[in-house]
């Protein structure tokens, strides 16, 4: 196994820039003829024809919108929809990134809370998808524009800029102040309505760096292999721009639900860096033949706890080492990761650089309490749709990220589980995901989410939804007492399903589980 030091040590000048810019910096440092991404279709675009595109759609978008207007981007992950970003921030406009796979009421809430008007996507991609009636139902409440439309249309103003633009970029570009809003998403809606939420230019260009930092990237050797969807700040951030500003290949594939594909493509690209959930990595391991992954020198995997089983799954299969991290939409989204050189199984690393945390005592919680985040990273607020529009601003910078958390003396972080994913049972606070993490170990190849019902006597009970179709109450309950886990995080009711719902960005919709759970004590 090789390693990578970090060679960029964390600088806040370099964080003083808009998102666009930064990309051109990179295109300055790395050279304008190295290639900086590998679509789906295997096609490789160099940082000038990134560019190119860039400037020209730009300049055809800027006489289609209005000054500062918010345009909705619906891409897959790809060479489009990292070129319709940038596109965007040339033309002075700012791109909100809409999740496909989230319904069109939650699209149309998205859509309201940021004020989107023209939403940007492709043909192809509608077609490919089979999105035609939630296209039909989005175009109730904005224009559809089409990047093949776009394209075809052109003028002669907008091939100029095209080429112009790479050249003299100061000629037909000016960059915003990075204090002012450069993306915004939305938050996954896995508690209820996504809320929009406002990240500057500093943000992002923040993370970038303090992750580039963090984990050390070589523009010589390394290529990350991305599958993950950029309405995830995740697949955005780490996946598409990281990459892209550090020199850095990304390879980027449409989709993660399609495992063997991405085992094979990542054995025929010789991808170093590969980016996941531990939902998806476990069934890239399973699936993928000797060798398939073999070029991967470590995993960097955030938004689900990564299991036991499947960090012993692919470093015995494939020496691989995954780095568990830490995020959140708010964060831009890195929050804390491990390192090469420290990694801490069990924990999500260290925070970033430049970050400062403080928790918050919890009743009912001895070790730990609910974290609070500030750094360059957090953003300016949310946006919501009963106040379309306007910025909801942070207190003072800081962030309650709802999690509670346990620090240890190497300053890494072990998460306990959400403050909104623990049930009060007899006065004690039991973490529904020390539940979860019960299941999974008797029954690792299975799905499991837990949920709370109101309980007469205790206050709550604990209910398991679980697609083992052996899970029983005693098994759980005989693996608890033997391995000293409290009798509490024994679930009163186990029932067998035969999917747990899953979000686009691959957790767990507990929203709909714990309307699943309701549905099924209350029969």
């Amino acid at each position: 196994m090789s390693t990578t030091p970090s060679t960029t040590p964390f600088n806040i000048k370099r964080t003083r820039t808009d998102i666009f810019s930064a990309f051109l910096r990179a295109r300055k440092e790395f050279g304008s003829s190295k290639v900086a991404l590998v679509d789906g279709d295997e096609r490789e675009l160099t940082y000038n024809e990134i560019a190119r595109a860039a400037f020209a759609l730009g300049s055809a978008l800027k006489k289609k919108t209005s000054k500062n207007e918010v345009v909705g981007i619906m891409l897959p992950t790809g060479a489009g929809a990292v070129i319709a970003f940038l596109a965007v921030l040339a033309a002075g406009r700012t791109p909100a990134m809409l999740n496909f796979t989230a319904g069109s009421a939650n699209i149309k809430s998205s859509m309201k809370a940021a004020q989107v008007s023209r939403v940007l996507t492709a043909h192809k991609f509608v077609e490919l998808g089979s999105l035609e009636p939630l296209i039909e139902s989005l175009s109730e409440a904005a224009e559809m524009v089409y990047l093949e439309d776009v394209r075809e249309s052109l003028s002669l103003k907008d091939k100029l800029h095209g080429v112009i633009g790479p050249i003299f970029p100061s000629a037909v570009f000016s960059g915003p102040d990075y204090r002012k809003t450069g993306v915004i998403l939305f938050t996954s809606g896995t508690e209820g309505e996504p809320k929009g939420v406002v990240l500057s230019h500093q943000n992002i260009v923040a993370n970038v760096e303090q992750v580039r930092d963090h984990i050390g990237l070589d523009p010589e050797t390394d290529s990350v292999f991305n599958p993950l969807p950029t309405f995830h700040c995740f697949g955005l951030t780490v996946g598409a721009l990281l990459p892209i500003m550090a020199g850095v290949k990304a390879i980027f594939h449409p989709t993660p639900l399609q495992p063997r594909e991405i085992a094979k493509r990542i054995r025929t690209t010789g991808a170093t860096i590969l980016l996941a959930t531990d939902t998806f990595i476990s069934q890239y391991a399973r699936v993928g033949e000797d060798g398939d992954l073999s070029s991967v020198r470590l995993a960097v995997c955030g938004a689900e706890r990564v299991r036991d089983e499947t960090r012993q799954l692919v470093r015995r299969k494939f020496q691989i080492e995954i780095l568990e991290g830490y995020g959140a939409t708010e964060a831009s989204p890195v929050v804390a990761a491990n390192s090469i050189e420290l990694n801490k199984p069990g924990t999500v690393g260290q925070l970033m650089a430049d970050m400062e945390y403080e928790l918050v005592p919890v009743d009912g919680i001895e070790d730990g309490g609910k974290l609070r985040i500030r750094g360059p990273n957090v953003m300016q607020g949310y946006m919501r749709p009963d106040n379309p529009g306007v910025i909801e601003p942070t207190d003072e910078g800081w962030h309650d990220t709802g999690d509670i958390v346990a620090i240890d003396k190497d300053r890494c972080i072990r998460i306990r589980g959400r403050v909104k994913r623990f049930a009060k049972i007899g006065g004690e606070m039991v973490s529904l995901s020390v539940v979860e993490n019960c299941a999974s170990a008797i029954w690792p190849d299975d799905m499991h989410a837990a949920g709370a019902i109101p309980d007469p006597r205790k206050g709550e009970q604990v209910v398991l939804l679980t697609t083992a179709r052996s899970a029983n109450r005693s098994d759980i309950l005989a693996w608890s007492q033997s391995h000293g886990v409290s009798e509490l995080s024994v679930p009163r009711k186990v029932y067998h399903v035969d999917d747990i719902p899953v979000l686009g960005t691959g957790k767990v919709d507990y929203g709909a589980v714990n309307r699943m759970v309701r549905d099924l004590t209350d029969t």
